[in-house]
């Protein structure tokens, strides 16, 4: 199998994530087999760490795929930062304004051409304290209606081990294991002829997270919420 050619700019960031992940953890990728070898395909991931992205990228990158995420905008202004997001064609989200719309079309399009397109729906870092998948936005749900691309759910843990954000806390030794785990493309044919609005959105994203949430359970050996925490008016 030949690998998606990437380009200077995706090689260059493996060349630079591959070290830095086995520097903070033990990486162990599983699932990879959904992810198909070519064409368009969305990868729906839960996010748990600033440093989800990272293994993210080397989980799919090391099944022979180039990811684009759909990343705030405000990060294209991080010096050189912003021209590796360029380079490596990533796509800007654009929250809160007029552009906003553009990013959903960006994705599909990006999907249309038969990319890997990689999207958090929870739209930040979960603010569970056990680290469960939250209520999330419906954007990633719009994104799979709109395009006729398998939807590979994949979750992540061990990375708040190494890196809690909202308690400012960074470990990286001892090494923690890091795990990644996809589960088969979601069946979303009974959706896919019903208009979207709202509450279909609604309906197919929390489908996706609650098999986000599945699968995470599997990984944790742990019984999962059966509710989705919800961000307060402060978060």
């Amino acid at each position: 199998m030949t690998r998606e050619k990437g380009g200077f700019w995706v090689n260059l960031s493996a060349a630079v994530f591959y070290p830095a992940s086995y520097a903070v953890g033990r990486p162990r990728y599983e699932g990879r087999e959904h992810l198909p070898a070519d064409g368009g395909a969305l990868v729906v991931a839960n996010h748990i760490s600033y440093l989800d992205p990272m293994f993210t990228a080397l989980w799919t990158y090391s099944a022979r795929r180039v990811p684009r995420f759909l990343a705030k905008a405000s990060l294209w202004k991080v010096p050189f930062f912003g021209r590796v997001l360029r380079g490596s064609e990533q796509i800007p989200v654009y929250r809160d304004s007029a552009d906003a719309q553009q990013s959903l079309r960006d994705g599909v399009t990006a999907l249309q051409q038969g990319k890997v397109v990689v999207i958090y729906p929870e739209g930040t870092i979960s603010r569970d304290p056990a680290g469960w998948p939250m209520h999330s936005r419906t954007g990633a749900a719009r994104l799979a209606l709109s395009s006729q691309v398998p939807v590979i759910p994949l979750v992540h843990w061990g990375t708040r081990e190494v890196y809690d954000h909202y308690n400012k806390r960074f470990r990286p030794l001892p090494r923690t294991t890091i795990t990644l785990r996809a589960g088969a493309p979601l069946d979303l044919s009974a959706y896919r002829d019903r208009p979207i609005d709202a509450a279909l959105l609604r309906e197919v994203t929390d489908l996706m997270m609650a098999r986000c949430r599945e699968l995470l359970a599997e990984v944790r050996g742990e019984q999962a919420p059966t509710e989705f925490y919800r961000r307060g008016a402060d978060q």
